[in-house]
């Protein structure tokens, strides 16, 4: 089905833009999104010769989190019915962020709870000077430990910031966040979207099997206990990619003294 909160446009070859398209409610999320979300990350996972997937908020901002809308009729829900909820909305967080692609965050505005969650679970955070965070879970009473926050966000900016921004709900501006480590870099708002796109480009152009290896590799050696294993599932990586058809043509490119023309075998 076409989804109703997003919308999807392919502006370069093997580039995609998915842009969370409630821009009235703020990009807010609801069930309907966490459902649309998952369906589409795994559709795009499975599409042949797609290189890179760029999310986005329509309008002025990210995401503002949960609809609050949506949120009011939270406690009368069962437990079990709370559990289906939560579930839902962490599946959709799993499909974008174990996607074999590489996912950039194109932060345009507000990014809070859920939304902040959102772009932790990209690869590659880009925000604008209007881009801001907010981790305010327990402002509302309920925890940091929502779709993926309290595991990612440690990692990404140390654990004694997290514990701060966690314990205080309060919101990280665009500077802050670029000092951190939270996004990448910050590029004016008229250029966002064009970095993000540019950065796509320069993924696209490399070895999809070397690209989408590499991030499997950074994704499992983040969760593995050993420098040992990490080699072990490093040394696999490189055995299988020699056998492909892109390191043949790398390295024919090199001697030709041209650009290589990558398949993805």
């Amino acid at each position: 089905m076409t989804p109703t909160t997003l919308r999807l446009d392919r502006p370069r070859e093997g580039v995609v833009v998915l842009t969370l398209d409630r821009p009235d409610r703020l990009n807010a999320m609801t069930a309907t999104m966490f459902a649309e979300l998952e369906e589409t990350a795994r559709a795009l996972d499975r599409e042949d010769g797609l290189r890179a997937v760029v999310v986005t908020g329509a309008g002025r901002a990210f995401c503002a989190g949960y609809d609050l809308a949506d949120a009011a009729e939270l406690p009368t829900l069962g437990a079990l019915g709370m559990l289906d909820l939560q579930e839902r909305a962490a599946r959709a967080l799993v499909a974008v962020r174990g996607m074999r692609l590489p996912v950039i965050a194109a932060v345009n505005g507000a990014a809070a709870g859920g939304g902040l969650a959102l772009a932790l679970a990209a690869d590659i955070r880009l925000g604008a000077p209007t881009a801001r965070f907010n981790a305010a879970f327990v402002t509302i009473g309920l925890s940091a430990g929502d779709l993926g926050t309290s595991w990612l966000l440690p990692r990404l900016v140390g654990p004694a910031v997290a514990a701060e921004l966690v314990f205080t709900g309060r919101t990280v501006e665009s500077a802050e966040a670029e000092r951190t480590g939270l996004v990448n870099r910050v590029v004016p708002a008229e250029e966002l979207l064009d970095a993000a796109l540019d950065l796509a480009g320069q993924i696209a152009a490399n070895s999809p099997g070397g690209v989408m290896l590499s991030k499997r590799a950074l994704q499992a050696n983040a969760e593995i206990p050993s420098y040992a294993a990490a080699l072990e599932l490093e040394n696999r990586g490189q055995a299988l990619l020699t056998r492909t058809e892109d390191m043949a043509e790398a390295l024919a490119a090199m001697r030709e003294r041209r650009p290589p023309t990558f398949v993805g075998d």
